[in-house]
């Protein structure tokens, strides 16, 4: 399974819209000072440094090392480190672990699930945002029809995991979570840049639909996926990607 090679320079330029709603995250994690808090897929670290100004130590990990590398040259004074969610273990267990954006990149969740149960406290919990069922689903739909048609397996080459509710509140309560807040919504999300909008969200989030083609194949089919979606999410002047996420807090008994 192809994983997503990430521009880190690109995603903070034109996809800064993922820390800007991840703030209303932090807003449900309440982070207080002392507390050890680990940011589950922390990006390029924005949230991360959010969190730490509020006196709370907070360790980043990310399984893409050039998110890391941009993360520890933004915030040297914080500790960010490579790191796979499926596989995580720690030493010390946290007071809190939150995640923005990053659980749908991860199509093993039982592991991950049992990682955060292992590394939360007694009583610690979990707060966190990630695409539900049907979060963008008009341009899944649109570059599986166009890679099937041209003899690639679509679903072999989704690198998404969009549960519904029912489905991740129930994984976590067979890993011994409560889970006491949950919420599955709509978030029509504008992309930057007008009509280039939607290939800079490609070139930012869907390498692994196009892995191992050449740069022509990868352009042309990228191309026509383009334009199949474009009817059903271009106004006219921008891009509006149909996000659906989930919210949950769940605490570790």
């Amino acid at each position: 399974m192809a994983t997503n090679r990430w521009n880190a320079t690109l995603y903070d330029d034109k996809m800064s819209f993922v820390s800007g709603y991840g703030r209303g995250v932090i807003e449900l994690l309440q982070p207080k000072p002392g507390e050890q808090i680990l940011d589950l897929g922390c990006g390029t670290g924005d949230l991360t440094e959010q969190i730490a100004r509020s006196g709370a130590a907070v360790t980043g990990v990310d399984l893409s090392e050039s998110m890391i590398a941009k993360a520890k040259e933004k915030f040297p004074d914080l500790d960010f480190s490579v790191g796979d969610a499926e596989t995580f273990r720690s030493a010390c267990q946290f007071d809190a672990i939150f995640s923005n954006a990053a659980l749908h990149w991860m199509k093993r969740p039982e592991l991950v699930v049992q990682s955060i149960a292992l590394a939360l406290k007694p009583g610690g919990r979990l707060v966190a945002e990630f695409g539900g069922k049907g979060n963008v689903q008009a341009i899944v739909e649109g570059i599986s029809a166009v890679l099937n048609e041209n003899g690639f397996d679509a679903n072999e080459r989704n690198p998404w995991y969009f549960p519904s509710l029912g489905e991740y509140t129930s994984l976590l309560e067979r890993a011994g979570f409560r889970v006491v807040y949950a919420i599955h919504f709509d978030r029509p999300t504008p992309l930057a840049d007008g009509e280039a909008g939607l290939a800079q969200w490609f070139a930012t989030f869907c390498e692994p639909f196009f892995a191992g083609m050449s740069q022509e194949v990868k352009e042309a089919l990228a191309e026509k996926a383009i334009a199949r979606i474009k009817p059903s999410l271009y106004s006219g002047s921008e891009w509006i990607a149909d996000y659906k996420r989930l919210r949950v807090v769940a605490v570790k008994q």
